[in-house]
């Protein structure tokens, strides 16, 4: 029997994980604060914090496993520590990493060769810079984890995982979540750009899937986790009205100079959607050669709708309030659209 520690597990990937390993007859460990979220039921839950050294210890003392699946791993040196506690005691290391590592994100193209940002492995919480679109501290600090990883566990036993944007059920970003009440409400519903634009997100338990794949498969290095890229922003709006069975009508806003210069908020106001050329443009070629597989994205669309009406709670994030334009604004802009296609 494979035994697997993750660390989290009671959010949103970290809970697909924990499902997912559980489905396969692993024995699964998980570690986390309890906080938030709520333990699975059939794992074995480790109170603990993994800035403690203390705790670590105390974790450490309770393995073996087979492997690692870090789903909460944001600080370099934090991560540096984890993995030099776990390492005696795990023979793989899997760690949750994003596409926000990359340098050319989201301005260019990606593939799995693309250069990395550069950050230490002793790096803190506030490393690197914002720009604008360009790097992020998120994405240096995460790169400067899985330097810490591959550093402790050696590039044979270290996996990262870079996903770009993840739906399904138990998202508390909200993205999705936003634009199926949104198009429940019914009526005109804002689009924002070509109906034709390919998008890339990704359902969680693809990635939870391929997250347990990378530990049976001895696998080792990084694997981008991508949509297919066969899907378009018009394919989605479809899917969430498909899930919840409205008469919403899209409006599609096709001019995005013009729309920006209305003051909307990309990614956050019309959730999901950027611009920037390569936000969806993210090639996820190694994953799939190694049998990474993604489902269609009215699957991911129905389930989470599923979900939001089974009044399991979804963890409170301070992000889920970002999510969605004001009603009021959107008919604004669509009168002034209205008027602009005239």
């Amino acid at each position: 029997m494979t035994r697997v520690l993750v660390l989290g597990g009671s959010w949103f990937l970290g809970r697909s994980i924990v499902d997912a390993a559980l489905a396969t007859g692993a024995d699964v460990t998980t570690f986390r604060r309890g906080k938030s979220g709520e333990d699975a039921t059939g794992v074995r839950t480790i109170r603990g914090d993994r800035t403690d050294p203390a705790d670590l210890r105390r974790l450490a003392a309770e393995g073996p496993w087979d492997a690692v699946l870090d789903t909460s791993g944001f600080v370099p040196r934090e991560e540096l520590a984890v993995a030099r506690a776990l390492e005696p005691v795990a023979a793989r290391y899997v760690f949750v990493s994003t596409v926000s590592v990359y340098e050319g994100w989201p301005t260019e193209p990606l593939t799995d060769e693309s250069p990395v940002l550069d950050a230490p492995s002793s790096a803190g919480p506030d490393y690197g810079f914002d720009g604008d679109p360009g790097p992020s501290v998120y994405g240096f600090t995460k790169a400067g984890c899985e330097r810490a990883v591959n550093e402790v566990f050696g590039v044979e036993r270290a996996v990262s995982l870079r996903p770009g944007v993840i739906l399904g059920p138990r998202e508390y970003v909200g993205r999705l979540p936003w634009w199926l009440r949104r198009v429940e409400r019914g009526g005109l519903v804002l689009a924002p750009g070509r109906p034709e634009r390919s998008i890339q997100p990704v359902d969680v338990r693809d990635v939870a899937s391929f997250a347990l794949h990378a530990v049976g498969a001895n696998l080792s290095g990084s694997f981008n986790l991508t949509g297919s890229g066969n899907e378009t922003m018009e394919d989605l709006l479809h899917a969430c009205r498909q899930a919840v069975g409205s008469d919403a009508v899209f409006e599609w806003v096709t001019d995005e100079k013009w729309l920006v210069s209305q003051g909307v908020a990309q990614w956050t106001e019309l959730p999901l959607w950027r611009t920037y050329s390569g936000a969806w443009d993210v090639a996820s070629s190694r994953a799939r050669e190694a049998g990474f597989t993604t489902r269609p994205l009215v699957e991911t669309a129905v389930d989470t709708w599923r979900w939001l009406q089974s009044g399991d709670a979804a963890v409170s994030h301070e992000r889920a309030g970002e999510q969605g334009i004001d009603p009021a604004k959107e008919t604004k802009i669509l009168s002034a659209w209205e008027k602009q296609k005239r």
